[in-house]
């Protein structure tokens, strides 16, 4: 069993995500700029699972205490906040799944950060933990849904392989996730950008698109 902290974890895509590792018996710390949003978020959640341990609080104290982090903010914030934490991310691995888009009249599209992604981006800001991305093409709509998920795989990028392979066995425990190595951090570029194609394919199919990879 792992604690997991989740930064943004009051947001959709951060109490999904807590939601589908309490299921998977994992302890969830859930972090927010205002600890009381965070204690009701998780008294919410831990409501649904019961027997799970889901805590609420700020998000320096979520990524104290939890022994690896995802983080899960909009990116207007991720920098900035990853760099003041990067005392209590010493030494431990970040999950990002923070995606870079932005939206105009055609629809979705990526934007790449000075640092190429923002995967990259964290990792430049943290030069004592080990960034991993992971988490980036899972609906918090479905996340979020009473209803087991469908099977869909999860690409974990990053240049750490011991870091990889335990957030894969962190993907893996999800009911209905597969984690797959996708390669080295670089490609995180590419990884992120691919968001904005699945909420384009949402749009036109009225769907919660995911990735699955065949013949592996």
């Amino acid at each position: 069993m792992t604690v997991v902290g989740v930064l943004g974890g009051t947001g959709d895509q951060g109490r999904g995500l807590a939601y589908r590792l309490a299921l998977a018996g994992h302890d969830v710390v859930l972090g927010s700029r205002n600890a009381e949003r965070a204690e009701d978020a998780a008294a919410g959640l831990a409501e649904r699972v019961l027997g799970a341990t889901i805590t609420g609080a700020t998000n320096a104290a979520a990524a104290r205490y939890a022994d690896l982090v995802i983080a899960a903010v909009p990116y207007a914030g991720h920098r900035e906040l990853l760099a003041d934490l990067a005392g209590e991310l010493e030494g431990k691995i970040v999950i990002d799944c923070v995606n870079p888009l932005g939206f105009d009249r055609r629809g979705p599209f990526g934007v790449d950060p000075e640092a190429g992604s923002a995967a990259q981006e964290a990792a430049s800001v943290l030069p004592g933990s080990a960034v991993v991305g992971a988490f980036h093409h899972v609906s918090a709509t479905l996340l979020l849904a009473d209803a087991p998920l469908e099977p869909t795989d999860v690409l974990v990028i990053g240049d750490d392989t011991a870091a990889k392979q335990t957030v894969i066995e962190l993907v893996d425990s999800v009911a209905g996730m597969r984690g797959l190595d996708g390669g080295a951090l670089r490609l995180s570029r590419q990884v992120e950008h691919m968001t904005a194609v699945l909420i384009a394919i949402n749009k036109r199919y009225g769907c919660h698109a995911g990735l699955m990879v065949t013949d592996v």
